[in-house]
């Protein structure tokens, strides 16, 4: 457990960190759009961007919630020697990862409040496949439409309706990533 706990981290932090920082605010500037990520690998079953997504925005001042199969020793270990995160309880979180049945309900997040929508959490959620397809996505930095396969659509319009409060998305799949603000609609 020592040795996969020290490796797995970015190669050359300082470029490959702000390569992923940049396709994540591009991810959440333009929904439903899928980059591609890659430099860091944690253990399994956490995929590689989902390891880039904690290694680019997560430090020791940033509380994270690990559900289900994530929760494991190794990937705690992982991310204590790489980033310090601490791990806290679902309402404390600023970042969950896990997958879509084991981050549910939405509820149990912060979704901030009125005075202080950006006190809610961002969900980094494992997907089976990632592609453009599926559900139809309109909003602030989409053109017209686009579509991208989501579990499910229902709990997405709930979110979206708690507008200027909800949480944030950013769906991986192995080395793939797509982002969904609180501010994009799902049909």
């Amino acid at each position: 457990m020592q040795v996969q706990t020290l490796q797995g981290g970015f190669a050359d932090p300082a470029i490959e960190a702000a390569n992923a920082f940049r396709a994540l605010m591009e991810a959440m500037a333009r929904p439903g759009r899928v980059y591609e990520v890659t430099g860091a690998t944690a253990p399994a079953p956490m995929s590689q961007a989902m390891a880039v997504t904690l290694l680019t925005l997560c430090d020791t001042d940033t509380p994270i919630y690990l559900a289900g199969a994530l929760e494991t020793p190794e990937v705690q270990a992982w991310i204590a020697f790489h980033t310090g995160a601490p791990t806290v309880g679902p309402s404390h979180a600023m970042f969950a990862f896990g997958q879509w049945d084991a981050l549910q309900p939405l509820s149990q997040f912060p979704r901030g409040t009125a005075k202080y929508p950006d006190r809610s959490a961002t969900l980094v959620v494992e997907i089976p496949a990632l592609e453009q397809t599926g559900a139809t996505l309109t909003g602030p930095g989409i053109e017209t439409s686009t579509s991208l396969s989501l579990p499910e659509t229902d709990a997405f319009r709930v979110n979206a309706a708690l507008f200027p409060c909800g949480v944030d998305f950013i769906f991986t799949c192995g080395h793939r990533l797509a982002a969904l603000p609180r501010t994009t609609e799902v049909t």
